[in-house]
């Protein structure tokens, strides 16, 4: 399942990571932990942020990709589910085979 994950992080816990050094090395952790098949950085609500696209096997896999998150970085988290055009096509045909 494709989710978008959207993800504003603590400002003073983010700077100590970056003043330590240390913030590639997590950032790349993150990404081997997220396996995105997108990935955005930019400034959100005065915070660092990012938004990415993932898929996760089910619900339950989201626990351990997005926890990390707010127990290290203590991020404000938002994951929503996302389609392709494709994808909404096919959902689409399926409301006319209802009919």
């Amino acid at each position: 399942m494709r989710m978008l994950v959207q993800a504003s992080i603590d400002t003073e816990r983010s700077n100590a990571v970056v003043a330590a050094g240390k913030m590639p090395e997590t950032m790349e952790q993150m990404l081997g932990i997220l396996k995105p098949e997108a990935a955005y950085f930019y400034p959100l609500h005065g915070r660092r942020g990012f938004t990415m696209v993932v898929d996760v096997a089910d619900e339950a896999a989201l626990i351990p990709l997005v926890e990390p998150l707010w127990t290290e970085m203590g991020a404000d988290v938002e994951v929503v589910p996302c389609l392709t055009a494709q994808e909404l096509q096919a959902g689409l045909a399926r409301l006319t085979a209802r009919s």
